[in-house]
């Protein structure tokens, strides 16, 4: 009720022992916060916020249009409502140094868990497009060592994500994510492999964790949560799933609506009021001001 329960410094926690445990874990990402509700309530164990779904939630394309005002702001709104950690998309850090270290303390305010920071040159683009640009290994180092500079709970995870795979090979992305971790990076994440070998491959080369991204249409194979875990996988995320799902049932009704005149046919499909009241917890309200809540959910169905 008014928000989640645990403090922010035990979602931390929290994420490092699941990092550090013997499962692999899935992080669904959430497009708003009714959204990371429900990643919840299915037993999932964190909530992933992609850059990419807010860019598109917005009407724009991935490709750094967002500003760390409004992402801290969208971090900040999910985490609020969610007792899982918050795993959290920051593109390439809105700058230089100093600007990467301010962007890891904009989010540890906000209550995210941890980060991820790529080595694309800015502005960048969705990590599974071609044509994509990346720094030097030095100049990533540089922004890693900021961010861990700039971390004031040590708990809060620093990822570093390698798109350097379809441009250099996987030997050459394998070299930068060994060097990230050197610099402190708690997490790898490479991005764009092309088979279950090439994350085996990065796994055994690695003294850290890394995480697979499970994007729809991208470059990856769609793999298992058991295929990945026997890769050496330690976390998956599915950055765009939910808004794909929703989108497409959107769209699907949309054209239901203007065809038959009429929602009637969607509404057995639809979320009911008593499960959205449910989800939100909205009786809880109750118990901290009767006059929020002061009427029965009977025959609301």
């Amino acid at each position: 009720m008014l928000g989640a329960q645990t403090p922010a410094h035990v979602r931390r926690e929290k994420f490092r022992e699941l990092l550090a445990g013997d499962k692999l874990v899935q992080f669904p990402g959430a497009i708003n916060p009714i959204n990371a509700q429900l990643i919840e309530q299915a037993g999932f164990e964190g909530v992933y916020i992609s850059g990419g779904a807010f860019s598109a939630a917005q009407g724009l394309p991935d490709i750094g249009l967002t500003t760390l005002t409004e992402v801290v702001d969208h971090g900040r709104n999910i985490s609020r409502v969610t007792n899982l950690p918050t795993f959290i998309d920051a593109d390439t850090g809105w700058g230089e140094a100093m600007n990467v270290a301010r962007t890891v303390q904009e989010f540890e305010d906000a209550g995210v868990a941890g980060m991820h920071l790529e080595d694309q040159v800015n502005p960048k683009r969705c990590g599974h497009l071609d044509g994509k640009e990346v720094v030097s290994t030095a100049e990533m180092v540089k922004r890693i060592s900021a961010a861990v500079k700039g971390r004031r709970d040590s708990n809060f995870v620093l990822c570093a994500r390698t798109d350097s795979r379809a441009k250099e090979g996987l030997d050459a992305a394998i070299d930068r994510a060994k060097a990230y971790a050197d610099a402190g990076a708690d997490l790898i994440f490479p991005e764009a492999m092309s088979d279950l070998g090439e994350f085996e491959a990065m796994a055994n080369a690695l003294d850290v964790p890394i995480l697979a991204n499970m994007t729809e249409f991208g470059k990856s194979e769609l793999f298992t949560t058991e295929q990945l875990a026997n890769a050496g996988v330690k976390l998956v995320i599915y950055p765009v799933t939910t808004l794909r799902i929703a989108m497409g049932a959107i769209k699907r009704g949309l054209e239901v609506i203007r065809r038959e005149g009429t929602q009637e046919s969607l509404v057995e499909g639809m979320q009911t009021r008593a499960d959205l009241y449910d989800t939100i917890d909205y009786a809880s309200y109750n118990e901290f001001d009767a006059a929020v809540f002061n009427f029965s959910q009977e025959n609301h169905s």
